[in-house]
């Protein structure tokens, strides 16, 4: 079985480096109100505060990753790997974020039945560090 990915950042902790400390402050807030969302089930209204905050900040990268695991805890394994390879292209030299995103793609695959897939990407986020 494949470890959990980290959960989102939750309400009022540190920001991860070269993240959030940068968003805008509607960001900052939409990201708040998606974790405590998330944290009540509430995925389909985390998911919407995502996306409200990706129309605003296109290329933050971290936004993309809490997005793919909204979508991994609702279930749409396919969205959630999509989403966090796309996550990947905006990290830059962040190799912690590539590395969870590849861990969050690794549970999409094993979501999927896909164990070979799955164990192909732990190996990515191996890499990584």
């Amino acid at each position: 079985m494949i470890a959990p990915a980290p959960p989102p950042l939750e309400p009022g902790s540190a920001p991860l480096p070269g993240t959030a400390s940068s968003e805008s402050a509607a960001v900052t807030s939409l990201r708040r109100v998606a974790h405590t969302d998330a944290a009540s089930g509430r995925l389909a209204n985390a998911a919407a505060s995502l996306e409200r905050a990706l129309r605003i900040e296109p290329r933050n990268a971290r936004l993309w990753q809490e997005l793919a695991r909204v979508r991994l805890m609702q279930g749409d394994y396919e969205q959630a790997e999509s989403i966090a390879a796309r996550s990947s292209t905006w990290a830059g030299n962040d190799e912690r974020l590539r590395a969870e995103n590849w861990r969050l793609i690794a549970q999409a695959r094993e979501a999927r039945g896909d164990a070979e897939g799955a164990r192909a990407a732990l190996q990515a986020a191996n890499r990584q560090r």
